[in-house]
């Protein structure tokens, strides 16, 4: 059974199922089908579907050639997924996020299992690439295989394998991002090694699924602690009267023993302000509480207000009240030149300028219409920017630093420019405040 497998895997007709068809997988998809194999899309949006299929893309950093291509080299998406049974390998790439309580919420991977549970077979490998607790292959996973009469080591494969996506970064792709691959046995470690390494540039083999588990917690939560010391040492700067980006830009000169993590509006994304919770949570089942992880938490969910904070006390010194107030957000996707809106710290700093009576626009040219999303929902259409459009707001916020912003055009005709990211650093004018 393993051999036929891996045999399959080495010759390329292994057909490769993927999923959730989002910002994991579909990056995933496109270096599968490259190298050669049969690639199945699997997703519950019909939409998203119907998009792929016609050779367009819905994520700004993949352009509509690369789907395309992938048509043309024989990849097709579909809702069906009764036809997980063709698969010889299952890699499941949907969201994990919290829910309101701040818990883990594991809806979209229950989903996805009982939609495939049916479909099941010998010979298939299954590998789930969602973040999540330690222990989750195994106490959510393992009990889908065995109820189809399946054994992981013996006649199925079950691993699971953190994903790493960085959208829009230009440095690392799917292919050059080590892959950490942890085995419910070793023979599903093995075989799991094997269908990586096909794809993969370099794979991380370790003792278990619950180790590959931790690995993309830890990954998460060193960035999160980390941003959350670099927003809490800005505010303190602030009250210094020093610029913080000044500050990490000279300790960044130091060659050991530190790196450079920069402030912000706050945090955004899938992974860094969700994954960490994941492992609170399951502390807690073992009487821990991850105080360290859970502080950096509250000063990162915090920053927006300490924005607003900040354009409160810059329009009062113009005698302007907040409320009423006509206030521009600059960039609201998560991070720069991607359209990634999840979990944006922009969001919710429109949210509380809403909250307070301003009159709130945006502007960004990688979300032309505010889309839907599962908490948040502006009845909004981006702002294209002039020197008349940008003087007609009583306030502009920098949120997301976007390259295509016109940044001198928005300084010398903003009547406030409120910057949370540090572009304007060293720049001294009457208009311009931090935050």
């Amino acid at each position: 059974m393993i051999q036929n497998l891996v045999d399959s895997i080495a010759n390329h007709r292994a057909k490769i199922g993927i999923l959730g068809l989002g910002y994991v997988g579909i990056p995933l998809a496109q270096r599968i089908n490259e190298v050669g194999f049969p690639v199945l899309g699997l997703d519950v949006s019909a939409e998203r579907i119907e998009q792929l299929n016609s050779g367009q893309s819905p994520i700004k950093h993949i352009p509509h050639q690369a789907i395309a291509a992938m048509r043309n080299s024989g990849f097709e998406a579909t809702g069906d997924f009764s036809r997980a049974a063709e698969c010889d390998a299952l890699i499941i790439c949907v969201p994990t996020p919290l829910n309101k309580f701040r818990e883990p919420d594991l809806s979209f991977v229950t989903a996805t299992m009982d939609s495939i549970a049916p479909y099941l077979r010998a010979g298939q490998l299954l590998s789930l690439e969602s973040t999540t607790w330690p222990g989750t292959t195994d106490e959510v996973l393992l009990p889908y295989v065995t109820d189809a009469g399946l054994t992981p080591g013996r006649d199925f494969f079950l691993v699971y394998s953190p994903e790493r996506e960085d959208p829009g970064n230009p440095n690392f792709h799917t292919r050059t991002i080590p892959k950490v691959v942890g085995g419910h046995t070793q023979a599903c470690l093995d075989v799991g090694s094997v269908l990586y390494s096909a794809f993969i540039d370099r794979v991380v083999p370790v003792s278990s699924t619950r180790a590959a588990e931790m690995v993309k917690l830890l990954e998460n939560i060193h960035r999160s602690v980390n941003i959350g010391l670099a927003n809490e040492m800005k505010i303190v700067a602030e009250r210094m009267g020093l610029d913080i980006f000044e500050v990490v830009d000279a300790a960044a000169t130091k060659p050991f023993g530190f790196t450079p993590f920069y402030p912000g509006p706050g945090i955004g994304g899938h992974c860094i302000p969700i994954d960490p919770f994941y492992l609170t949570w399951k502390a807690r089942e073992y009487g821990l509480h991850t105080r360290f992880i859970e502080l950096a938490g509250e000063i990162n969910a915090a920053m927006p207000d300490y924005v607003i904070s900040r354009l409160v006390s810059a329009l009062n010194a113009r005698q302007k009240s907040l409320a009423g107030a006509k206030v521009l957000a600059l960039g609201i996707a998560y991070k720069r030149d991607v359209d990634d809106m999840r979990e944006s710290p922009s969001v919710f700093v429109m949210e509380r300028l809403r909250e307070w009576g301003a009159l709130v626009d945006y502007s960004d040219s990688n979300v032309p219409v505010f889309p839907r999303m599962r908490e948040h929902q502006f009845d909004l259409k981006s702002v294209s920017l002039s020197p008349e459009v940008i003087a007609s707001y009583d306030a502009v916020v920098l949120l997301t630093d976007h390259s295509d912003f016109d940044y001198e055009m928005i300084r010398d005709n903003a009547r406030l420019l409120i910057d949370t990211r540090g572009k304007y650093r060293g720049q001294v004018a009457e208009n311009i405040s931090r935050a």
